[in-house]
């Protein structure tokens, strides 16, 4: 009797499959990502594995990668003497730990090919890190998502046809952030310095990670994440620091760095005088700290929103699920034996209290009225947090998409340093390009308007070489996006508060 009730469950669950709003809610429910999410990995090794096979790889600096790995693995540990063609070693060590791994695998650097098939794994792995972050916020509609990742032409070129070391960087930046969502405070932390340890452009998310330590942790707990995060830098760098300390940090973390014009993206109109002068960049410096004052307050608010809401979950998802399983084992039960039972455990059943659940209701209804479930509203209705199960009460919230309150401010303080970069190589496109649907989805564009910012980006960083009215678009593109999301986070403050 039991396995024809699996068997007649199984069978409702498959035929919803086949319904109409089944199926267009792959295309616009967030809340439907996970299946879309497969065929996107799918979709994207399929799309990789052509491109290795039939676009013809570009030496950039993969050789001169190998060339500063085969130094090191000489046995030099002076930072100053490692260089390869295209200059001194200026990356830190966990970058040489990685490249001198795949220097050995690819046959001292020699076999493309397999390197390009391990950054196709790179590629991937990152992938499932960003659309699980995805799935938690519920915050983009899957479509989006799909024409966004699959039709990058830029994005495939640099993670398999150039090697760069930016994707290793950012999917060490991704798997942080996801044990940061899942509260693995110290892996989370290990992992980000991990990626400070390939490139130091992953330090841009350092003002916001240092704000949700302090609301998270307390100050206490904070410095013994920063102490975490500087001794695996120090861990990594130890065999260089005690051989030449001063030529490794200054190799390895050099903030006045002069990039070279010929390969700028986002700054191609101006001259070489002016984009290389101290003045210029002290100029840019000036607006990154102006736009983080202004910004960081508001991130503060949503990470104060966080904790408690994370606070909440901890109180209530135990009562929730322990009512839920009691609600599931009277289900199977004949009337007669419910009576039973609930004789039998009325004074040691856990339950949830008329205020609990009066909470919860109330809980539902915040959610559905503010922009943390706006992207879910329909998919709320259909799916709201008390439902009727055969006559039993069901009680359920999705915490996950309380994710989008440590999320947004994350992206947006790393996007505040791509706007007042220096320069932008094309292989830097890869430290936001997976954040763009968010922010996109997170100001109040229609989307039409949002698609249209998407193909421009797109189309400025797939122009080779840039061109001053390349540059120029960036800008503006990269300037209505902070706009729009700063537009939004304003107005989402001001209800709150008048709320609150």
């Amino acid at each position: 009797m039991c396995t024809l009730h699996k068997i007649q469950d199984f069978l409702h669950d498959y035929k919803k499959i086949f319904t109409w709003p089944f199926v267009k809610g792959l295309v616009t429910n967030p809340a439907q990502l996970p299946f879309v999410a497969f065929l996107i990995i799918v979709a994207e090794l399929v799309i990789n594995l052509l491109v290795v096979e039939r676009v013809p790889y570009t030496e950039i600096d993969w050789k001169a990668y190998m060339q500063e790995c085969e130094g090191f693995l000489n046995g030099t540990f002076d930072y100053s003497q490692l260089r390869g063609d295209t200059g001194p070693l200026v990356y830190p060590a966990g970058f040489v730990y990685i490249y001198s791994l795949l220097y050995f695998i690819t046959s001292h650097g020699e076999n493309i090919r397999l390197a390009q098939y391990i950054f196709v794994a790179i590629y991937l792995l990152q992938l499932c890190l960003v659309l699980r972050i995805y799935n938690m916020s519920r915050k983009v509609p899957p479509y989006v998502l799909v024409l966004t990742i699959l039709t990058s032409y830029r994005i495939h070129s640099i993670y398999v046809l150039r090697l760069f070391n930016d994707p290793i960087a950012v999917l060490f930046l991704y798997l942080s952030l996801n044990l940061f969502l899942d509260s693995k405070w110290y892996l989370g932390s290990i992992f980000y310095s991990l990626g400070v340890s390939v490139k130091m452009n992953i330090l841009l998310y350092a003002p916001a990670l240092f704000f949700f330590y302090i609301v998270n942790l307390g100050v206490k707990e904070t410095i013994k994440q920063l102490l975490v995060c500087a001794l695996t830098q120090v861990l990594l760098g130890f065999i260089f620091l005690i051989n030449n300390p001063v030529a490794y940090i200054k190799g390895s973390f050099d903030l006045g760095r002069v990039f070279n014009h010929t390969w700028t993206v986002n700054y191609r109109f101006l001259d070489v005088q002016v984009f290389e002068n101290n003045c210029f960049h002290l100029t840019l410096l000036a607006i990154h700290v102006v736009l983080l004052i202004i910004f960081l307050p508001m991130c503060l608010k949503y990470f104060k929103s966080y904790c408690r809401l994370k606070y909440v979950q901890q109180q209530f998802e135990p009562q929730i699920n322990a009512k839920n399983l009691a609600n599931k084992k009277r289900s199977k039960l004949n009337k007669k034996e419910v009576k039973q039972k609930l004789n039998k455990n009325e004074n040691t059943e856990e339950t949830l209290s008329k205020e609990q659940e009066s909470f919860l209701n109330s809980f539902e209804a915040m959610l559905k009225k503010s922009d943390i479930d706006k992207g879910t509203k329909k998919s709320a209705k259909k799916h709201p947090i008390t439902t009727e199960i055969e006559g039993k009460t069901n009680y359920s919230i999705n915490f996950d998409v309380l994710s989008q309150l440590f999320i947004l401010p994350m992206f947006i303080i790393n996007f505040i340093g791509i706007v007042c970069a220096r320069s932008l190589h094309y292989q830097f496109y890869s430290w936001y390009f997976h954040s763009l649907p968010y922010l996109l989805w997170s100001n109040n564009y229609s989307v039409i308007t949002r698609f249209l910012l998407l193909a421009l980006i797109e189309m400025c960083w797939n122009t080779y070489p840039s061109t001053s009215f390349t540059s120029a678009l960036l800008h503006i593109c990269h300037i209505v996006i902070l706009y729009g999301v700063y537009n939004k986070i304003s107005k989402e403050l001001k209800m709150a508060s008048k709320l609150e």
